[in-house]
């Protein structure tokens, strides 16, 4: 990922922009939450990732990653907010606000998202986005409440399709 350097970009609620020193000690509190451990382990690297800051405050992280192959060209996106933001809607415009940019500033066709096929609060807010549901990826990716294998649920969202 290739964070868009010294670029802020503003949602309806949120604000995205670069990960700074000073963000990785609350994000690291933040992704060790039992809400969001849940669904999330603990990044390799905040550095590779955009802040979510609402009146100044960082409240979760989100990135994306680009497939550049001209045939395959898309780009993903992923998502955590502390518990106490959520379902204030916040996680919805972070994702909306990336998906805008990486559409018209990046120049996808199309983007996915992957949430654990058990996790319907963010289902439901990929959804809002205009993400659809493509199919069930069985036994993809860790459960870390269980250390067994989850299933994630395949999302994706074409460049008109974008609320």
């Amino acid at each position: 990922m290739n964070p868009p350097q010294g670029v802020a970009l503003q949602g309806a609620s949120v604000v995205l922009r670069p990960t700074a020193d000073g963000d990785i000690e609350t994000l690291g509190r933040i992704v060790r939450e039992p809400e969001v451990a849940a669904w999330w382990s603990v990044p390799d690297d905040y550095r590779e990732m955009l802040a979510v800051v609402v009146d100044g405050e960082v409240i979760g992280a989100i990135q994306f990653d680009e497939e550049t192959h001209p045939e395959f060209r898309h780009a993903t996106i992923d998502i955590f907010l502390t518990a106490r933001r959520h379902g204030q809607g916040l996680g919805t415009d972070a994702v909306r606000t990336l998906a805008r940019w990486l559409i018209r500033e990046r120049g996808h066709h199309r983007l996915t998202i992957d949430p654990a096929a058990a996790n319907t609060a963010a289902i439901r807010s990929y959804r809002k986005v205009g993400f659809k549901p493509v199919g069930i990826m069985r036994a993809y990716g860790r459960d870390y409440r269980t250390g067994g294998w989850a299933d994630g649920l395949l999302m994706d969202l074409l460049a008109d399709e974008v609320t």
